[in-house]
């Protein structure tokens, strides 16, 4: 199967910025600090699916582990994987996840980049890396759902990444699930009892600016003026597929659906399209 099959959703789907985690934590025993670490973030992954309006046709992730000159498009019909984690056990280098993608979704998503005035490519070897197969693997465990990855534009402009979403949108109304996954803390030397308050002022701004559906991207363009912003991100790639998510939902609703303390940092979940009296549920909420 290399392109979504032909239904006709009734439904508009939301965009959601998630957590990918830290490597392959899901699939390990975790020694790094709690057993249980990462249980939280696995079971709101496990039931995303599940919380949707429907069942997409297909995914589109927006990775903050593939940068490129212009936005480019994943266009095989079954990328390899990609595993770019060091120092985790040996299993974890086996893992598996066989989705198919979606060449002919592909070609649309060029196609919308194009027209919206934002240079774009394809590349049909890409290879996907664990931003895409690490959390994947727990919201369609089964891996029958087409999955299409988008690159990070690599000159890191947030302004150029909600446009790319804004491009996006119409792909909503036809059953495609976007897909931002990053972190909404990423800072390798900051996660420690020391960095656990600044995290949480971070993320409490970060909720004040996609809940304020007026001012979102005002705000996220201007996001190096939150609290901590440097500390949150020293380099902004994991925070890039929010804007893309925030974009893909110009001018709807947001909600924080998940929120949890992991590795004595907050970090949180964003659904960005849900009617605010029909939001998904939310696991944990820890600040």
């Amino acid at each position: 199967m290399t392109s979504p099959p032909k239904s006709s959703p009734s439904k508009t789907l939301p965009t959601i910025f998630l957590p990918h985690g830290a490597g392959p934590c899901f699939f390990m025993e975790w020694t790094r600090g709690p057993a249980d670490t990462w249980d939280r973030t696995a079971a709101y992954l496990r039931g995303l699916i599940a919380s949707l309006p429907e069942r997409p046709r297909a995914i589109l992730v927006v990775s903050g582990h593939w940068e490129t000159p212009a936005f480019t498009v994943a266009s095989g019909s079954r990328p390899a994987l990609e595993f770019d984690y060091y120092g985790f056990p040996p299993h974890t280098y086996e893992l598996s996840f066989d989705a198919p993608g979606a060449p002919e979704l592909a070609h649309r998503i060029r196609d919308l980049l194009a027209t919206a005035g934002l240079p774009v490519a394809e590349d049909a070897g890409h290879a996907w890396d664990h931003g895409v197969f690490i959390p994947l693997k727990l919201v369609t465990p089964d891996a029958q759902i087409p999955v299409v990855q988008l690159s990070l534009r690599d000159d890191l402009d947030p302004a150029a990444h909600l446009a790319a979403g804004r491009a996006l949108r119409p792909l909503r109304n036809d059953g495609v699930l976007i897909v931002g996954s990053g972190m909404s803390w990423h800072n390798m030397r900051g996660f420690s009892p020391a960095f656990t308050r600044r995290s949480a002022d971070f993320d409490r701004w970060l909720e004040a600016a996609v809940t304020d559906t007026a001012g979102r991207e005002t705000t996220l363009v201007a996001w190096e003026t939150a609290p901590h912003a440097r500390e949150a991100h020293p380099r902004e790639e994991h925070l890039l597929p929010l804007m893309v998510a925030a974009g893909a939902a110009h001018g709807e609703p947001a909600n924080v659906a998940f929120r949890d303390t992991v590795m004595d940092v907050v970090v949180s979940a964003v659904e960005f399209g849900r009617p605010l009296n029909a939001q998904s549920h939310s696991v944990g909420d820890s600040r």
